[in-house]
């Protein structure tokens, strides 16, 4: 049976699910969010034992999504305090040019940091490139932590429906 609660989750998680592709805001905790709103408007078992595995998807995805791409960044040779300011700048750039600021200072970012420390195109063109596989590879593993989350609550609802 089709809610209003049932609405306004789905409509909650699709948002939280573009912000994860436009960070505008937390999309994973949107998303997570609303599974909870959903647990408690429930209020019974189900809806917490749902609730329970988006939680443990959610931690699962979080840590994922801070090892896998730092490590690959490491093995390319891109130190965490180039990653650092690079990303301090993808904020002022999301500021100071709407929706492309980010990305664009992020690249730029490194790029330049990475020349400034080879002091050679090639080594800083290879570093900013991965850098941007990294970024990649964490919005791919923060989407796909949602669509685990949202496929978990959408085959709860459909369940349960009475």
């Amino acid at each position: 049976m089709i809610t209003a609660t049932n609405v306004i989750v789905l409509l909650a998680m699709l948002v939280g699910t573009v912000g994860i592709v436009v960070p505008v805001l937390p999309g994973l905790l949107v998303v997570w969010g609303a599974t909870l709103v959903w647990a408690f408007e429930r209020q019974d078992g189900p809806g917490w034992f749902v609730f329970a595995i988006a939680t443990l998807l959610y931690a699962v995805g979080l840590v994922s999504q801070y090892l896998v791409p730092g490590r690959r960044m490491r093995s390319a040779g891109v130190e965490g305090g180039v990653v650092a300011v690079a990303l301090a700048v993808a904020v002022v750039g999301f500021f100071v040019v709407p929706v492309v600021g980010a990305p664009l200072g992020f690249v730029l970012a490194v790029y330049l940091l990475e020349r400034v420390k080879h002091r050679e195109h090639v080594a800083a063109r290879r570093a900013t490139l991965e850098a941007i596989r990294a970024v990649a590879l964490n919005i791919g593993i923060e989407l796909v932590t949602a669509f685990a989350i949202i496929a978990t609550w959408a085959v709860a609802v459909y369940v349960t429906r009475p």
